[in-house]
């Protein structure tokens, strides 16, 4: 299975932050958990929390991944 590009976008005046795999959105994260969910959902089986936090494949728009609320 070939990766697929990984956008998490700034954090939202209202609070967490959206998430883009391959052009399309999957949702709202509000931490790295739903982060990993969304991956899931999007075929990465074996993606969890830490990997999220660690991964290069993801581009961290914003702030990295303790990042989550707009400044």
């Amino acid at each position: 299975m070939s990766v697929l590009p990984v956008v998490v976008y700034p954090p939202s005046p209202t609070g967490g932050r959206r998430v883009r795999v391959d052009g399309e959105i999957l949702g709202l994260a509000q931490n790295t958990r739903d982060i990993a969910e969304f991956l899931r959902r999007a075929g990465l089986d074996d993606i969890d929390e830490t990997d999220v936090e660690t991964s290069t494949l993801i581009d961290w728009r914003g702030g990295g991944p303790d990042v989550w609320h707009a400044p």
